[in-house]
């Protein structure tokens, strides 16, 4: 295990902005994991376990603590029979959902456009187009601070709309690193469906991914969590988007982050914009959303470091 000193973060987020991490490492193993929370726990400082880096907004000023970022080996992927598909942490979702299409399963297919890890993916319940990890994901293996390692079935998982119980580790001295993931997907043949048609679906949500979305200027995906509404019984989810376009918000700019002209939803780094621009801009919409329609935007993206 090689720990690097005082690395831009700026390389490693897809916003391309963030100062240097005090220490960097690269696991190539489960106790390349464990040697890098106890160099963090010896030096009395936080540590962070990295995927792609997609979700994520660091400060300026850096993150002064380990960040931990997976390596190849953690990004395996074993068909495990039966429907069964056993991804590691790392496995970009994309290639995870290639691959079951090329495998005839159906479940995962549609998330082929979402940027990030699968660790990033469990930790959010990543989704798209109907589709989300926690649907069909069944058993999930993790480590903790203190290198012991822990396996929850979904429901100890504690799944729910964008939100997993890992969320809630991560505020706390029990912080958990997600090292793999076992889904129980449908062979297509079972909907009356073939591998093409998969493909064809996947393609489909690629398309109108592309089609609506700032995938051109560096962005962290969706900015604000969607919003509950109707009663309990028939809940039904509010685009965030729609509040912020009408508030008049779409191409608004502080410093070089703005209001995504493609999307209301995204903040984009259209010109050299810092984290603190970035941080800034994400509350002034919030702000003026409140303000004109008295509802309260939750940020998705995750920040790290001191703002």
């Amino acid at each position: 295990m090689i720990i690097q000193e005082n690395i831009p973060m700026s390389e490693h987020t897809s916003f391309k902005v963030g100062g240097p991490a005090r220490y960097f490492v690269k696991a190539e193993s489960v106790s390349d994991i464990k040697e890098a929370i106890a160099f963090a726990n010896e030096h009395a400082l936080p540590n962070y376990i990295l995927g792609k880096g997609t979700n994520l907004l660091v400060s300026d000023s850096g993150y002064n603590g380990v960040i931990i970022q997976l390596g190849k080996f953690f990004s395996e992927i074993t068909n495990l029979g039966n429907g069964k598909i056993c991804a590691k942490g790392a496995t970009p979702l994309a290639r995870l959902a290639r691959y079951t299409i090329n495998e005839g399963l159906a479940g995962i297919h549609k998330l082929a456009g979402i940027p990030g890890s699968l660790g990033g993916a469990i930790y959010m319940n990543a989704g798209a187009y109907g589709q989300d990890v926690s649907q069909t994901c069944i058993e999930v293996e993790s480590i903790d601070a203190a290198g012991n390692l822990h396996t929850r079935t979904a429901t100890d998982c504690a799944f729910s709309y964008r939100h997993s119980i890992f969320q809630e580790l991560a505020t706390s001295e029990n912080a958990e690193t997600i090292l793999s993931a076992t889904f129980q997907l449908t062979p297509a043949t079972e909907l009356g469906k073939t591998a093409k048609d998969l493909e064809s679906e996947m393609q489909e949500c690629m398309t109108k991914r592309r089609n609506s979305q700032p995938l051109s200027m560096p962005n962290a995906g969706s900015t604000f969590k969607r919003l509950d509404a109707g009663a309990a019984e028939t809940p039904t989810q509010i685009a965030p988007g729609y509040y912020i376009e009408q508030a008049g918000l779409k191409g608004y700019r502080i410093g070089g982050a703005e209001v995504s002209r493609v999307h209301a939803n995204f903040i984009v780094n259209a010109d050299h914009a810092t984290a603190a621009d970035i941080k800034a801009l994400s509350e002034y919409v919030q702000k003026v959303v409140t303000e004109k329609f008295g509802i309260n935007l939750h940020r998705e993206v995750i920040l790290l470091g001191k703002f």
